[in-house]
């Protein structure tokens, strides 16, 4: 049976921001001329090494490609397996071979190849060699300010989500398992359910969300901590704690969505459990009232 041929997406796509859609939008168009929509792209805890901490998980990125942006196949490969390629090889065995690709899409500035010696000109021949077109897209800009990463990440460190959030063109998400915790939530009447960070993943500013959550197929609204728990005696890495109004359910071992809406205050530490249950009480109301 004869391969189909695909158009190729290409990017770390890290956040799928609005640039990133841009990218993976002009992909999808070319449906219209009888290809097979893709994504390439790499899993960002091999590519952490580099310096930056990764915005989202493999499974925020592939759900967001997916379910929002409509691409359904995805080839994910490690940093390290494609790191030390050379471009022509990345052309030749990757978007030739592995993805069949007649035409591929990328950004401007995207570089690959050993030491990213290669641009979007080397690109652009290597298609002529090997029977691929290339489109680059421009960078999309927001109030004079280019959307990127590097800019989402500065403002989910500043607890500035609302701008986080309009360059990542839709609420930021955590959609990881729910792990036990010490219930200490449950004794004081506000039960969470814990979802742990990645390592070599970007955690937002230490604080209280007003959030939604995707629980058993409805949206309830809810209020997410996230930090280190300072009143307690933790110890561990930074975790999400969410507390889902009107909701009752066991939701351990299961991925659960999160979306942030709004920063409400910064984590604290407070001077007993009783003063914790109180502020507690009160920022839940805040949240629910945000919504």
């Amino acid at each position: 049976m004869k391969k189909v041929r695909t158009s190729a997406a290409l990017g770390l796509f890290d956040g799928v921001h609005l640039g990133h859609r841009a990218v993976l939008k002009e992909a999808l168009a070319q449906k219209q001329n009888g290809l097979q929509p893709c994504a390439f792209t790499f899993s960002p805890e091999s590519s952490a090494g580099k310096g930056a901490k990764f915005i989202y998980g493999k499974a925020e990125k592939e759900y967001i490609i997916r379910e929002i942006c409509l691409i359904e196949e995805i080839y994910s490969h490690d940093f390290e397996d494609i790191c030390g390629m050379d471009g022509e090889t990345f052309a030749k065995e990757i978007l030739c071979g592995e993805m069949n690709a007649a035409h591929v899409v990328c950004g401007k500035d995207f570089r690959f190849g050993t030491g990213a010696s290669c641009d979007t000109d080397d690109l652009a021949g290597f298609g002529r060699k090997y029977g691929f077109t290339v489109q680059t897209v421009e960078d999309v800009c927001l109030g004079g300010e280019r959307v990127s990463s590097t800019e989402i990440r500065r403002f989910l460190s500043a607890g500035e989500l609302r701008r986080a959030n309009l360059f990542l063109g839709k609420p930021y998400m955590i959609m990881k398992e729910v792990s036990h915790g010490a219930q200490l939530g449950r004794t004081l009447g506000f039960p969470t359910a814990n979802q742990v960070f990645e390592s070599g993943q970007l955690v937002p500013k230490f604080g209280v969300y007003a959030s939604r959550t995707l629980a058993d197929g409805k949206w309830y609204p809810s209020m997410t901590n996230i930090g280190v728990k300072p009143t307690v005696e933790y110890g561990g890495a930074p975790l999400a704690e969410t507390y889902i109004h009107g909701f009752s359910g066991d939701l351990y071992g299961r991925a659960l969505q999160v979306v942030l809406l709004d920063f409400i205050r910064a984590e604290k530490r407070f001077a007993s459990v009783d003063e914790l249950r109180d502020q507690i009480s009160s920022d839940v109301n805040a949240a629910v009232n945000a919504l």
